[in-house]
């Protein structure tokens, strides 16, 4: 218990493990909905299409969450309009949004040649560095997520299971839609500080899916979830002060392993049930059971 409590004695780890906490649990929130409307390679594509925006702050001198939450959502909106480009699926827009962004702030960062800042720390995140000013924008921006998904979350799941339905029944599909998809990127850019923009994705889609694995109920995934990821940051920050390595990919690295652990041990969706679950099936069907 010493050791643990030196790891978290000084004001920068303290800061560090506040926002790992904060991020890691928003982020597992916002999973679910991003599972469940099978959006993980959209996040992904976010992630790497905000990079420019990451760039154009820094190099002006703003702020890093203001420039990629204005750049980020001038990408949702490319493609949101590309996808009702009918020769073209939602997938292609999001690929060519996803390659020409991370490009474009590849491009940005080469022009400058007085540019020093570590490329790492935009990729991979730099939690140690986090400000009392950081906290307060990842703690004002969770709650307005939260809120904001909270007070539609009957809308939300079912315009992701039924949005013919939702339709039906008078709710403006393409504002709720879209509602998700601003919420997706706030998340987005609130793991920025903490896993960077490439690893940002991991930390929303992992522990989702990991909770996924546990139960059906979406009301106790975003529970499972927001824990997961909470705690992933915990042990990540730990192990890399331990182990003298990087935060963010150690956090990543983290939340994925655990994924892979419920996968192999689930009692309903592992690997380990699958013979068992063959067999309850065969004997359901079987003309004596």
């Amino acid at each position: 218990m010493s050791g643990l409590g030196n790891t978290f004695a000084t004001p920068l780890m303290q800061r560090a493990l506040l926002e790992a906490i904060m991020t890691g649990a928003l982020a597992g929130v916002v999973g679910v909905h991003v599972v469940l409307r099978r959006l993980s390679f959209f996040t992904m594509s976010l992630t790497h299409a905000t990079f420019p925006g990451l760039v154009i702050a820094e190099l002006l001198g703003i702020s890093l969450f203001t420039g990629t939450a204005a750049f980020g959502l001038v990408v949702v909106a490319i493609i949101a309009l590309l996808g009702r480009v009918r020769v073209l699926d939602s997938s292609t827009a999001t690929g060519v949004v996803l390659a020409g962004g991370f490009a474009l702030g590849v491009v940005l960062i080469s022009s400058q040649p007085g540019f020093t800042k570590d490329l790492t720390a935009f990729l991979v995140g730099s939690i140690l560095t986090v400000q009392t000013s950081d906290l307060v924008l990842t703690a004002v921006a969770g709650a307005l997520v939260v809120a904001v998904l909270a007070v539609l979350h009957k809308e939300l799941v079912l315009g992701a299971f039924d949005p013919g339905s939702l339709a039906a029944m008078g709710y403006p599909v393409i504002i709720l839609d879209g509602v998700l998809l601003v919420a997706i990127e706030l998340t987005v850019v609130t793991a920025i500080p903490a896993v960077g923009t490439i690893l940002a994705v991991a930390l929303i889609v992992a522990p989702a899916a990991t909770a996924r694995l546990w139960t059906d109920r979406i009301g106790v995934s975003m529970a499972i979830a927001s824990a997961v990821g909470a705690l992933s940051g915990v042990l990540g920050l730990i192990l890399s002060s331990q182990w003298d390595v990087a935060a963010g990919p150690t956090i990543a690295v983290v939340v994925s392993s655990v994924f892979a652990l419920s996968l192999v041990i689930s009692p309903h969706h592992g690997l380990m049930s699958w013979p068992f679950g063959r067999r309850a099936s065969l004997r359901a069907a079987s003309p004596s059971g």
